[in-house]
């Protein structure tokens, strides 16, 4: 891996870590801040809400060169993780968080870009997937780890290693990230002109029900694994380990994949892979063997169509709103979060409990979004572009 796109990963991480380690610590988090649990639940929201408002510095800083922003995104999750390891209320956390938000989206839009420009010919979905492992590898490593420490320790000393690691990361992108020029300025307005165009929302619109329908399972996972699968508590983590190393292949998987066949292709497949393994949850009894592949199966299936959505959106906005369209994949992907839990939890409802109706509830969302990426495809993708996709080979 490059130095420049293992600095972009590194960004990726803490970022990724950041939005999923509240699931982790959400009990000792609501106890110290004197807050039932759903009330708890505030503060993934306040972060999703901070990576939606966060896409305006991109509108605001389009001139400013790439390198320059993935610094100000580090520094902006420094103080948000800062906060929220030294808050003394509820209220300051939810501030936090929200700042901790911020950066998200804007970052992986920037990191998109800066992945693509110094990516190898041919090699350019590869490179967005290894700066997308930085998230993946977070979901393996980060947030289970963040678990043990709120266990052992204290919840605080997660945002504390997450804040020292944004500082870190700083410091990798001051050395190992080219000078990379700015995009094309063509104004505010200008940066939104590809949402004047019905292929990129196939794509946003494919992110969203793709994520609603796997977040219908995967926000109640730990219960899931724990009820129908007959693991005990004490397992968790380790099942997230499962989860997140399925999440790192997908995402290398998918960028190989993309810079070979067709990258909307690509992301029905992997949708396609989801909606299976979501109908298996609802058919399957479920035992121990069962839940653990299917744990595995579904977080590769979330993290295959990373890399291909990216570079798709980021193609969509070339002539100045590249940085704008990355960005969006992110706001699609978390609105696809919120809504997704919301679903999954009136299944539970409705249901009295039964975890299988996870699984059944977000199936067809996610058939929803390979019908998107099937008529993308057809429409916008009428061939692999080989001949763009050629490189030189020095024998």
């Amino acid at each position: 891996m490059k130095r420049s796109i293992l600095a972009l990963a590194s960004g990726a991480f803490i970022l990724g870590a950041a939005e999923f380690v509240m699931m982790g610590i959400l009990p000792q988090t609501a106890a110290a801040m004197k807050v039932s649990i759903p009330a708890a639940g505030h503060y993934i929201s306040a972060y999703a809400i901070g990576v939606c408002f966060g896409t305006l510095i991109l509108v605001f800083g389009r001139k400013v060169p790439p390198k320059n922003l993935i610094i100000l995104f580090m520094a902006i999750a420094l103080v948000g993780n800062t906060l929220s390891a030294f808050c003394v209320n509820s209220p300051m956390l939810l501030a936090a968080r929200f700042i901790s938000g911020l950066p998200h989206g804007a970052f992986f839009g920037t990191a998109t870009l800066i992945a693509k420009t110094l990516a190898d010919k041919g090699k350019e979905a590869q490179s967005v997937s290894m700066m997308v492992t930085g998230q993946t590898v977070a979901n393996m490593l980060g947030v289970p780890a963040g678990t043990l420490l709120a266990e052992m320790l204290s919840w605080r000393m997660a945002f504390g290693i997450l804040a020292a690691w944004a500082a870190m990361t700083m410091l990798l992108t001051l050395a190992w990230v080219p000078f990379v020029a700015p995009i094309k300025d063509v104004g505010i307005k200008g940066q939104f002109r590809f949402l004047t165009h019905p292929g990129p929302w196939f794509v946003l619109l494919a992110v969203f029900c793709g994520n609603t329908g796997i977040f219908c399972w995967w926000s109640y996972i730990s219960p899931w694994l724990q009820k129908t699968g007959g693991w005990p508590s004490s397992t968790v983590p380790l099942l997230m380990v499962l989860a997140g190393f399925g999440m790192v292949l997908g995402g290398i998987a998918g960028g190989r994949l993309t810079d070979v066949w067709k990258p909307a292709a690509t992301a029905a497949l992997s949708q396609s892979i989801a909606a299976i393994g979501l109908l298996l949850v609802f058919l399957i009894p479920g035992n121990l063997a069962s839940t653990a592949s299917l744990t595995f199966v579904l977080g590769f299936a979330l993290f295959f169509n990373s890399a291909p959505q990216q570079l798709l959106m980021v193609q969509a906005g070339q002539g100045g709103g590249e940085l704008i369209a990355g960005a969006a994949v992110q706001i699609a992907f978390n609105f696809g979060n919120a809504v997704g839990s919301i679903v999954g939890g009136a299944a539970l409802t409705a249901t009295a409990m039964n975890y299988h109706y996870t699984g059944l509830s977000g199936m067809p969302i996610a058939i929803i979004a390979v019908m998107f990426l099937i008529v993308y495809t057809r429409r916008y993708e009428t061939d692999t572009q080989a001949m763009e996709r050629m490189r030189e080979i020095s024998v």
